[in-house]
């Protein structure tokens, strides 16, 4: 090995070291698949990444938490409580959202395929770019209204009523 190789490796472990101790603490993956969570208080609470597979989770309290990127699939929302959370990049694929509150969330770049949301509260709610099945664009524009306060976003441009 020559000394330009070593020199390399050297500055290349440094620039990791520099990364890993310069880095914010990342929570371990929360995962709560399979689990029955009604009416469990997740409020403000920080669950990136954090996986809801099959969870039952009617009632459930997400009220200003931070879920992006977090999966959803399969899960029971039931009248549960999202006021003003972040489901920025979320999976929400076959998803029961019925009379939950969704109120001032930002779901932008969420995918919410094969999900139901009868009865749901979307005042503020922010979907940009979001995708949703066309049937129930057209079920949330008929209750879409308001900005959402931390976007600026107006509920019916981000659900393209």
């Amino acid at each position: 090995m020559s000394w330009q190789q070593k020199i390399g490796k050297i500055l290349a472990g440094l620039c990791l070291f520099l990364v890993l101790a310069t880095a914010p603490a990342v929570a371990a993956l929360q995962n709560y698949s399979h689990i029955d969570l009604k009416g469990r208080d997740f409020a403000g609470n920080k669950l990136v990444g954090g996986v809801f597979l099959a969870a039952e989770m009617r009632g459930v309290n997400f009220s200003k938490a931070d879920l992006t990127n977090a999966i959803f699939t399969k899960g029971v929302l039931l009248e549960a409580n999202l006021h003003g959370a972040n489901l920025t990049g979320a999976l929400l694929d076959q998803v029961t959202l019925d009379n939950a509150d969704l109120t001032d969330a930002v779901l932008a770049e969420a995918i919410m395929t094969r999900s139901r949301f009868y009865g749901t509260k979307i005042t503020g709610a922010d979907f940009t770019n979001a995708i949703i099945d066309r049937s129930q664009v057209k079920l949330l524009c008929e209750n879409a209204a308001g900005t959402n306060s931390q976007t600026g976003v107006e509920t019916r441009e981000s659900l393209g009523c």
